[in-house]
């Protein structure tokens, strides 16, 4: 094992999830709560 220096350590980048991701993740439950919400609540459209 290797020991890192101070200056070495806040140069190492660690497997963070990116805000792309997030967004996706959030985009898909969104859109699944809503398909979800249409077959448990279905309004109609009324003219």
């Amino acid at each position: 094992m290797e020991d890192l220096e101070k200056d070495e350590m806040q140069v190492v980048k660690g497997g963070g999830i990116s805000l792309w991701v997030i967004a996706g993740i959030s985009a898909a439950i969104v859109f699944l709560s809503g398909i979800l919400d249409g077959f448990v609540n279905p309004n109609g459209y009324k003219d």
